[in-house]
């Protein structure tokens, strides 16, 4: 076959989750079945050495990329409102997976896209407007046009048959997954001091790692970490927050300063991926209280580096985590800061939570995810 995968998501200057999983689906997909022919499909009006530096990680595994010289911000525009043809750009494919929910108009040979969720129907004041712009205006016609819709979880699945029932037939769950090679428990823990150094920590501290973004909860995640604060005393581990910017984000900043808490909430910058291992190995816990997750991966991660976790009750997120991490009501500040004290003072829930987490990490591999995604291609062809 002739496979083709839209690259977008790889190819910006900060690769999120959505990236990730595309990563770790086609890398995988090309390294497992070598017979096929891979390509990595984008726009680039400049800087295509940039974007194919960007690439280079994931091209390596057989995948080449192929370049249209045209700007994909006008592509993505116009074709949202005309229909304007994929195959104009790019030549046929036997199947072309799009992995950030929108098939263009007029794509030659099948056509698989990955729908990740559905916050933008669940939680429209969480996301940005023209995201959710564009998501309200094309995403009806892209699940239409789309021959197979995958998305990561039963979770994901059932939000999705609740706004678009019409499509069941065609929609299939596809599970994420860890890299094993890159989330473990910490092997060269002399670096762990290196890391905290380069991001400014110090001493213990809980971990958020992911987008600073109104749908993480972070505000009511500071909240309940003042209470625990208030309660535990000077001791309590910092509270560090890593990860870039996303949007509407000041009123996160903002709640720190309101809960006189600038000396113990850390911001840091971007973390690159070389450091994440080190960073979540280092962390007394980690916490992701997010109120509305397609899959959420970082608990995955943390759980693969042998790390305690703390999510909310909510979403995808206990499908993910099942019985191997401490579950707190999302909404209450209470229940979060009763999540961080029993982190803190229990070692046996720690240690509890660290071997079975990482038990549990194992049974979502790349490798496992790809061998679902690829019968999906097979069905197809």
């Amino acid at each position: 076959m002739k496979i083709a995968f839209d690259a977008l998501p790889l190819i910006s200057d900060r690769i999120t989750g959505i990236g990730w999983c595309e990563a770790g689906q086609t890398t995988a997909i090309a390294r497992m079945y070598p017979e096929n022919e891979y390509s990595y499909n984008f726009f680039s009006r400049k800087n295509d050495e940039i974007k194919l530096e960007r690439l280079r990680p994931f091209s390596a595994e057989g995948i080449k990329p192929e370049i249209s010289h045209f700007s994909g911000y006008i592509y993505r525009f116009a074709s949202n409102f005309l229909p304007v043809p994929y195959s104009a750009f790019f030549g046929r494919s036997d199947l072309t997976h799009f992995f950030n929910y929108i098939v263009p108009p007029c794509v030659k040979g099948k056509s698989v896209v990955t729908v990740h969720d559905m916050v933008y129907k669940a939680f429209p004041e969480t996301v940005r407007a023209r995201t959710k712009y564009m998501l309200d205006t094309g995403l009806k016609r892209s699940m239409k046009r789309a021959d197979l819709i995958v998305t990561d979880s039963e979770f994901s699945k059932s939000e999705i048959l609740k706004y678009f029932p019409q499509h069941e037939n065609k929609l299939r769950v596809v599970p994420c997954g860890v890299d094993g090679r890159k989330f473990h428990p910490a092997q060269n823990p002399e670096r762990i001091p290196e890391v905290k150094k380069s991001l400014g920590i110090e001493g213990e501290y809980f971990l958020y790692l992911g987008t600073i973004e109104p749908r993480k909860n972070l505000e009511r995640l500071i909240g309940g970490y003042a209470q625990f604060v208030a309660h535990y005393g000077n001791d309590a581990p910092k509270l560090v927050l890593a990860g870039g910017k996303g949007w509407l984000y000041d009123s996160i900043f903002a709640k720190a300063q309101q809960m006189k808490l600038e000396d113990r909430i850390i911001f840091t910058k971007y973390v690159p991926s070389e450091d994440m291992n080190e960073l979540m190995c280092g962390a007394t816990a980690f916490v992701f209280p997010s109120i509305y997750e397609g899959f959420g991966m970082p608990p995955l991660e943390a759980m693969a580096s042998g790390v305690p976790v703390l999510v909310s009750g909510a979403a995808s997120l206990p499908e993910v985590t099942a019985d191997c991490a401490v579950i707190i009501d999302p909404y209450s500040e209470e229940s979060i800061s009763d999540g961080l004290e029993r982190l803190t003072t229990d070692s046996e829930l720690r240690e509890r939570l660290s071997r079975e987490g990482i038990e549990r990490a194992k049974s979502f591999s790349w490798e496992k995810s790809a061998e679902k995604l690829y019968e999906i291609y097979r069905e197809l062809i």
